[in-house]
């Protein structure tokens, strides 16, 4: 690979986007800073081709238009590793993710080589190359970048195309890479990067431990937690934490001194909210049950649908356990469950599929259930 370039100008960046206009792929990454914001703070964008490495210094340039152009290509696959997080960073700069992309982590799942695995962990695992970890904690809003840092960020694509080489070719062989563009696609989805205030509530983890108009009054004060945190760029936890929204929720207080005795609500707040969170209390306390965001009703399965269900799951771990990946990984008893009974479950989709859902929903219409 030639000399890496560092573009700070946006004559530097129009032609360095000019020249990759039409390039079948090209590898991507950033680097950002979050945790004192509501949003990702982007500090460093690395692009890599099969010649060439940039790193894009977005504190240098005063728009990103041409790169954002190129990001958004549908004849160009973007290759990431744990793509989410850049695919969000992008969203909330352009207002869609870039597509179509190619996430190596996701794909290395899917072939065997690892649950999760990190970038580092993956390049040792196929490549036999050992990155450097001297600059994970570093603060890349200081300017200027040393090189040592631009050298570290670059490595961060720099074995990216290989890596997208080798697995799309490990794909292909396998008759799976029309399967993971599906999972790639779902990706890109505005849905998981736009802020829906009044979805916030689905994101807390103990949301399952209340019921009913409970479960309203959650949805009510997570959704004011959303509208805060985003409107001032701040941490949702600095807001108030999803344990001190579950006990607002479940114990629903309707005065000031009720407030003032629950756990975890931090003066402060209570000071400066306090009435506001009351109101929201009350209106969701009083809206018509009809309302309150509720589970999908699943049937309940008959003695020889919970057999049914102990079979495929012994498939299932059959199945994965012959690709190297980790049964849990593919589908849990919920999953299976969902499946049996004609929900939503993910081995109606992608990899899951074509591992063994496809093969699932099969014998379901053969028995005359799908």
């Amino acid at each position: 690979m030639s000399d890496l370039l560092h573009i700070v100008d946006r004559a530097a960046l129009t032609d360095f986007c000019t020249r990759l206009r039409g390039a079948a792929w090209l590898a991507l990454d950033t680097e950002f800073i979050r945790e004192r914001t509501y949003y990702p703070q982007l500090c460093l964008i690395q692009v890599a081709t099969a010649d060439q490495i940039a790193c894009i210094d977005p504190l240098a340039l005063p728009a990103l238009d041409p790169l954002l152009d190129l990001l958004q290509d549908p004849a160009t696959i973007k290759v990431l590793h744990a793509a989410q997080q850049d695919l969000e960073l992008f969203f909330h700069l352009r207002g869609a993710a870039p597509a179509p992309v190619f996430d190596t982590q996701l794909a290395a799942l899917a072939l065997g080589q690892g649950h999760q695995i990190g970038y580092a962990t993956l390049a040792r695992q196929l490549l036999g190359v050992e990155l450097a970890k001297a600059h994970t904690r570093a603060d890349w809003r200081q300017r200027p970048l040393a090189p040592e840092w631009l050298s570290y960020a670059a490595d961060d694509v720099r074995y990216l195309p290989e890596l997208y080489r080798r697995q799309r070719a490990a794909l292909e062989e396998r008759g799976w890479l029309d399967a993971l563009a599906e999972d790639f696609e779902a990706l890109c989805y505005p849905d998981r990067y736009r802020v829906q205030p009044s979805e916030a509530w689905r994101r807390v983890r103990e949301h399952r431990r209340l019921s009913g108009v409970q479960r309203a009054v959650l949805r009510a004060l997570a959704a004011w937690r959303e509208e805060r945190a985003s409107a001032c760029d701040r941490p949702r936890r600095w807001i108030l934490e999803d344990a001190t929204l579950v006990e607002l929720a479940r114990r629903m207080p309707e005065t000031v001194e009720q407030l003032q005795r629950l756990r975890g609500l931090p003066a402060a707040t209570l000071q400066r909210h306090g009435a506001e969170l009351l109101e929201r209390i009350a209106a969701a306390r009083a809206e018509s049950p009809d309302l309150w965001p509720v589970r999908p009703i699943r049937p309940r399965l008959t003695p020889s649908q919970t057999t049914q269900v102990d079979e495929w799951l012994a498939l299932i771990a059959v199945r994965a356990a012959a690709h190297g990946i980790p049964p849990l990984a593919c589908a849990d008893r919920w999953d299976v469950e969902n499946l049996l009974v004609g929900m939503d479950s993910p081995l109606r989709r992608g990899w899951r599929a074509a591992l063994v859902g496809r093969e699932l929903q099969a014998r379901l219409a053969e028995d005359g259930h799908a």
